[in-house]
């Protein structure tokens, strides 16, 4: 199995319209393609913002490759990702004031199963 953490830091104000946009765009779009979510939480801290982060599970590094293509070459997709951003200013204006980090990154297991 390979799992992968999608991490964020974003400004409060922002917390209902990015979850919001997970809810309703990115989530049925990778379900689409076969990944699975393993769980999506938030927590607050101390300077004021928010961690929110997912965890994904998928069979194999080589499916992972095959999802995210496949939901990068919807495009149907693609252009509601674009919408959702002009909506809101646009790209460069969301990682401007609102989202601040963004890390995806393979994670692994201590367990000793």
């Amino acid at each position: 199995m390979f799992y992968r953490r999608k991490f964020y830091v974003v400004k409060p104000e922002f917390i209902n319209i990015f979850n919001d946009h997970f809810n309703q765009t990115n989530l049925p779009n990778q379900l689409k393609y076969g990944a699975k979510l393993v769980g999506r939480w938030m927590a607050k801290r101390d300077d004021g913002l928010v961690e929110i982060f997912a965890i994904w599970e998928y069979e194999s590094y080589e499916k992972y490759e095959e999802i995210e293509k496949n939901v990068i070459n919807d495009k149907a997709h693609v252009q509601r990702i674009h919408d959702w951003y002009e909506k809101h200013g646009g790209k460069e204006n969301v990682y401007k004031k609102y989202i601040l980090e963004v890390r995806n990154e393979e994670i692994f297991s201590t367990l000793n199963l």
